[in-house]
């Protein structure tokens, strides 16, 4: 049994809870030709990026006064977001308090505007039992930047094989083994469980 690590990093969206931007756009742009329409003359995701470096409110209005024509459409990225996120990932929070109550230090390493964290800390309880916090609203930087995973080995006091993390984005799972941390792809929570378990941690 390999000695286990120190630590485990969890990225939030799509893996401890569900984050679908399609859902609400489905309903707000019934038409498929429409919406693909109207995703081609806005780059939600670049401005959604922008918020996640910040605030989405502000980057959302930004945005909407870039395309006057659809920005009722782009407002509601931010005013109807609650409906993009959620429910929880299944299985994901079962494995978040098993790993608490075993008493492994937990971090969120996460994407994530600081005025939608609120929101979402608000809505899923699960979410405010981190013992470290990066939020990349909060430091003004994004994964997979190297300057977010640096900040999670200070505030952590932990580097390398001592911490695990898990995050459904390749790249930013690369980004932290190119600095010796244990990865794990997310692909659900069955193979994260497997995962840890082989890493020795209490599951």
């Amino acid at each position: 049994m390999p000695t286990p690590p120190r630590a485990v990093v969890f990225d939030v969206g799509n893996v401890l809870i569900d984050w679908q931007p399609g859902r609400l756009y489905e309903r707000l742009v019934p038409d498929p030709d429409a919406r693909a329409a109207l995703f081609a003359r806005v780059d939600f995701g670049a401005f959604n990026l922008e918020g996640d470096r910040g605030d989405l409110a502000e980057a959302t209005a930004a945005a909407a006064a870039r395309h006057p024509e659809d920005a009722p459409l782009v407002r509601a990225w931010r005013e109807r977001w609650e409906e993009m996120f959620g429910p929880e990932m299944p299985g994901s929070p079962e494995i978040f308090l098993a790993l608490k109550a075993a008493g492994v230090p937990l971090a969120a390493l996460t994407n994530f505007a600081r005025d939608t964290w609120l929101v979402a800390q608000r809505r899923f309880p699960l979410l405010t039992g981190f013992d470290v916090e990066i939020v990349s609203g909060r430091e003004g930087v994004l994964k997979p930047e190297p300057e977010i995973y640096a900040l999670v080995e200070a505030r952590l006091g932990l580097s390398g094989a001592d911490l695990f993390f898990t995050d459904d984005k390749l790249a930013n799972v690369q980004a932290a083994a190119a600095r010796g941390w244990r990865v794990h792809h997310f692909q659900g929570a069955e193979s994260l469980a497997e995962a840890l378990r082989a890493e020795g941690l209490p599951l």
